[in-house]
């Protein structure tokens, strides 16, 4: 491209003709005076009289500032003037100014690379006895607008012509290269660049490189800047640190995060609301969310109150640990902070009642959030449709379906593999391969989950013919099966007693380096059972816990079953008490739901042990259950906890009751109405007024929906009242209407 030829006006403290002086003359006596009648005369300015009138005024900001203004709009204004403005604003310390005016350049600009954009802050550099922080703020300009190849060029040329531009321009370009996200190697040149050109680097330097380098995932690189900023005495500020802790929360590397937010306070640095923040988001991604009180407390030492982000983040992390009640709690604690839950929220919430099968808690937070004005995205209707496809409920599915599409929401690969599963649970097999079709129609390939899905359908209805079919048509596609496909074709395989080629696909499964996981194992262990190869399974049991595999009840349900129909009671029965008794069980096996076929009722579980000796009136026998579980650290869980309490509520140990009712609720379970209830009554009846007041303070507290607040002011003035029997009849009210927590059902809320 040839570049305008640049007109340099040789001489512009006196003018080329009397008539220009004259002119000149009359538009400097209106600027002064009367402004806004130069238009008047704006025919007749030239760019050559137009400079003349910008350094006669350049030690006037006043002028200057008003003659720039009416300009602008003018042809005259070229790029010639508006270099001579530039140069006289940065003189002047008027760098918005000059930032606006020099985009305005940058993006006009006749050549790409900037050449002729330099060569007229060159030719008019003298004139306005200007300084290097112009290029600075040019390069600048370039980079906030991403023009990385013209800062770099002008840059260049810089420093060919005598210029020197400073760290300011180099951290304009790094910062440019950060957000744009350039491939690293790029920041890396320039940061050579500077070290070459004897620029020293700043804190702001250090910040972007780092910050490039933890976004790219090259954390170590992150570190290698962050321990030479301390070598050349470059002291880290706020931003540093959380820039690192940032990176180490997203790697799930939350010890060094703490370590690191700890060494804060050695350089006498305060973290931040935005360092608590990162910290609290990295323990909920460990799910090491009990240790956000610690984090919290600290932030309320520090005088910082949780924001929207805290809160979310805190609302997320228990939904995932499916705390539902906490989760609750913190949304009614956001609308008493004046932080107003968003799309965040309502979709953690919404997402973790659809995985609980709670369909009609997910639709009033739905419905929430269109009251309050916020508009579901993808990822809200993607959940419901897949909270309604799990259940079965397909027309309810497709309604939020069509919804989605009509606000703009294109359905991904996972809401149609949602809609697919929905199908196959519903046993309509024939719809999901319609689908399926449907999906390569409208352009979306499906994906393994797709094809598993449709597979582990036809598996489960005894289809295998048709599942391997599709197997075999996922690979012809390019899609290679995965673990969960295989571990359903095998039990697919072990149902129909065809257990050799379930070995075989099992083999196949290891050939190609794919593992096999609880699923595949128990359902091989349930094929040996039902052929009688009790020693095989065995074996196999054996296996999975050596390869870090934990069995779950299903897996000891599945043996104990097959033991006892061979008539080695004995084995059976060894084997239940060593899920208890046998310390070299891996930890967090659940004991809920254990062999219904073992002859020793006692030992069905142990919440059926704690149970029993509840109901039998032998406290302190479920008392010794109920601490043995402890001692072999083997946590109680909420059924256990609704167990005991009810079962000295019934006792008449109302202390005892109460005591584990704090334990519980402290370690963020959620006590179920009936607990609730009989707990209520006992406090009553012993007249443990204190006790009562804070149990149900805690209540009202966990109410889950404003629609509960009619009820909740009702139990407020019986209770201040002394109506105790109307209290127990509203909380009885608000339990069926699903205003009070549900936790797990305990055992005996029957008897």
């Amino acid at each position: 491209m040839s570049l305008p030829r640049l007109q340099i006006y040789r001489s512009l403290s006196t003018l080329s003709s009397p008539t220009d002086a004259l002119l000149a003359e009359k538009a400097l006596t209106l600027l002064k005076r009367y402004p806004y009648h130069l238009n008047s005369i704006s025919s007749q300015i030239t760019p050559e009289l137009a400079s003349y009138l910008l350094l006669q005024t350049q030690n006037d900001r006043t002028l200057t500032l008003k003659f720039i203004n009416f300009a602008k709009p003018h042809q005259f204004f070229n790029p010639h003037c508006k270099c001579i403005a530039l140069h006289i604003l940065t003189k002047f310390k008027l760098y918005k100014t000059a930032q606006n005016l020099a985009q305005d350049l940058a993006e006009n600009s006749v050549d790409e690379k900037g050449n002729y954009f330099f060569q007229c802050l060159k030719d008019t550099y003298f004139m306005c006895n200007s300084s290097s922080a112009v290029f600075d703020l040019v390069v600048k300009s370039c980079s906030y607008l991403n023009f990385i190849e013209k800062a770099l060029n002008i840059v260049d040329l810089a420093k060919l012509n005598g210029f020197m531009p400073g760290v300011l321009s180099y951290n304009a370009i790094l910062d440019s290269i950060v957000r744009c996200r350039k491939p690293v190697i790029f920041a890396e040149k320039v940061y050579r660049e500077m070290i070459a050109s004897g620029v020293s680097l700043n804190v702001f330097s250090y910040n972007i490189l780092i910050r490039g380098f933890c976004a790219a995932g090259n954390l170590e690189m992150g570190l290698r800047f962050f321990e030479e900023m301390e070598r050349n005495r470059c002291l880290p500020n706020v931003v540093t640190y959380n820039t690192v802790i940032g990176a180490y929360c997203k790697l799930k590397r939350i010890d060094e995060a703490f370590k690191l937010l700890r060494s804060m306070g050695l350089e006498g640095l305060e973290p931040n609301l935005l360092t608590y923040n990162m910290v609290i988001n990295g323990l909920c991604r460990v799910g090491r969310i009990e240790e956000t009180s610690g984090v919290l407390a600290e932030m309320d030492r520090n005088g910082f109150a949780p924001d929207g982000v805290t809160y979310n983040t805190l609302v997320n992390g228990y939904c995932k640990v499916g705390n539902f009640h906490q989760a609750l709690v913190l949304h009614s604690e956001m609308l008493r902070n004046g932080l107003p839950p968003d799309v965040v929220t309502y979709t953690s919430l919404i997402n973790t009642m659809c995985k609980a099968g709670n369909l009609n808690r997910a639709m009033e937070f739905f419905y929430q959030m269109h009251v309050r004005g916020l508009r579901p995205n993808g990822v809200t209707y993607t959940s419901l449709i897949n909270g309604f496809s799990q259940k079965g409920f397909m027309d309810e599915a497709y309604r939020i379906w069509d919804e989605m599409i009509r606000s703009g929401f294109p359905p991904t690969i996972v809401t149609y593999n949602a809609l697919l599963n929905g199908h196959c649970v519903s046993g309509r097999m024939e719809e999901a391969i319609g689908l399926l079709r449907g999906m390569e129609g409208k352009g979306l390939s499906p994906d393994v989950v797709s094809y598993s899905t449709i597979i582990a359908g036809f598996c489960r209805y005894q289809e295998l013919d048709r599942a391997f079919q599709m197997n075999a048509e996922m690979v012809e596609k390019g899609v290679s099966p995965d673990a969960i496909t295989y571990s359903s074709l095998i039990q697919g395989l072990c149902e129909q007693r065809r257990l050799n080629e379930a070995c075989d696909l099992f083999q196949e499964m290891l050939n190609k380096s794919l593992l096999p996981d609880e699923f595949t194992y128990t359902s091989l262990i349930n094929g040996y059972c039902k052929e009688g190869d009790l020693n095989e399974a065995l074996n196999l049991h054996d296996e999975m816990i050596k390869k870090g595999f934990l069995p779950d009840t299903v897996t000891y349900n599945v043996l104990i079953n097959g033991l006892n129909k061979q008539a080695r009671t004995r084995e059976a029965k060894r084997l239940l008490l060593k899920l208890f008794y046998d310390e070299s069980i891996p930890n967090g096996i659940t004991y809920d739901t254990l062999i219904e076929s073992c002859s020793d009722i006692e030992f069905k579980s142990v919440v059926a042990l704690i149970k029993g000796f509840c109901m039998k009136g032998l406290m302190n026998e479920a008392d010794q259950v109920f601490e043995s579980m402890i001692k072999r650290n083997q946590k109680p869980n909420e059924a256990v906890y609704n167990v005991i309490i009810h079962g000295h509520c019934r006792d008449g140990n109302v202390h005892k009751a109460h005591k584990l009712y704090k334990e519980m609720v402290d370690f963020g379970f959620i006590p179920h109405t009936v607990t609730i209830i009989a707990l209520v009554k006992a406090l009553y009846s012993e007249g443990m007024d204190e006790q009562l007041n804070l149990v149900i303070r805690d209540i009202l507290r966990s109410c889950k929906l404003s629609d509960a607040e009619l009820s909740k002011a009702l139990v407020q003035i019986n209770h201040k009242e002394g109506n105790i029997d109307a209290v127990f009849n509203l909380l009885t009210e608000m339990a069926k209407d699903g205003f009070l927590p549900s936790g797990a059902a305990p055992a005996n809320a029957g008897q």
